[in-house]
């Protein structure tokens, strides 16, 4: 069978469990040729698969069509201009989380032996990206699942970034609590999807990533009290906190981040137009800050 022939045969199907099927089948024939890039295929339509690549692409599309998403498919998924290995049981990078990168890296310019806590490892997107991109860093990078603290450590070591990085398990602030650390930076991508709202999410996302690493809680907004409330003891003054947060949230992370006494809050929108980041200032620590539970 040759390449026009796949892309014939699939795209149809493909579409009606993705938003991108003809990305999706060249994402595969590049992996199931020997990771030829997407020119090579379009300049070699008429080339026929040998019988070895073709069980390699079927195998593939045949998981793509039961709903498992490519990033797992193919142990691959593009961040911040960085490759990062995936499999099941940790979150899929996506662009989505880009502008909360960007925007800290922005923040930070200039600055010198900075401390960052990245708060839910995951892949490693966010760690990783500020190991590479922030010259003078040292990046805290905590989890509590083992699997995504091992992936974590093989994406920091195939982008040359893993002597700047501690991986630590650890139950949001839990696995640092004895550490003596003064941060510079708190960044979190938490969990923040609604309890109720899981269901509804694609099969690709509610059946395949994992569920700890979705559900914020009845409201989606657990973790971002847990977090703020905590923050305000691991900063130094003027430090930052940064979180990305769901389409319709940034309001109330915002509010949040007020009532534990940080200021100059602001989001930032994402290439949607969303507000996507929310980002607030330490400019001290009162014990006797009332907390928003």
């Amino acid at each position: 069978m040759t390449i026009r022939e796949l892309f014939n045969t699939y795209m149809e199907e493909l579409s009606h469990i993705s938003d991108t099927p003809k990305l999706d089948i060249e994402i595969l024939l590049s992996k199931a040729l020997g990771d030829v890039d997407r020119l090579y295929i379009h300049l070699n339509l008429h080339k026929e698969l040998t019988k070895e690549q073709l069980d390699s692409f079927n195998k593939m599309i045949q998981d793509r069509l039961k709903g498992r998403p490519i990033a797992y498919i193919v142990n691959n998924r593009e961040f911040m201009g960085l490759d990062f290995y995936v499999e099941e049981g940790v979150l899929i990078p996506r662009p989505d989380t880009e502008p909360l990168v960007e925007e800290v890296i922005e923040l930070v310019k200039g600055k010198e032996n900075l401390k960052i806590v990245d708060i839910g490892t995951g892949s490693g997107a966010i760690t990783v990206s500020l190991a590479k991109y922030i010259k003078d860093c040292q990046v805290y990078s905590l989890d509590i699942s083992d699997k995504a603290l091992s992936i974590g450590l093989k994406n920091a070591i195939s982008n040359e970034v893993e002597d700047k990085i501690n991986f630590i398990k650890s139950n949001i602030f839990s696995g640092i609590e004895d550490k003596g650390l003064e941060l510079d930076v708190i960044v979190s991508n938490p969990p923040y999807i609604r309890r109720a709202d899981i269901e509804t999410l694609h099969t690709q996302v509610k059946d395949y990533e994992p569920y700890i690493a979705l559900e914020g809680g009845e409201d989606g907004l657990n973790f971002y009290r847990d977090i703020t409330r905590e923050s305000v003891k691991y900063l130094k003054d003027k430090g930052i906190l940064a979180f990305e947060v769901g389409h319709d949230q940034a309001e109330d992370v915002s509010e949040i981040l007020k009532h534990n006494g940080y200021t100059n809050i602001y989001t930032k929108k994402d290439l949607q137009g969303i507000d996507r980041v929310v980002i607030g200032f330490k400019l001290w620590y009162n014990e006797k800050l009332i907390c928003y539970n």
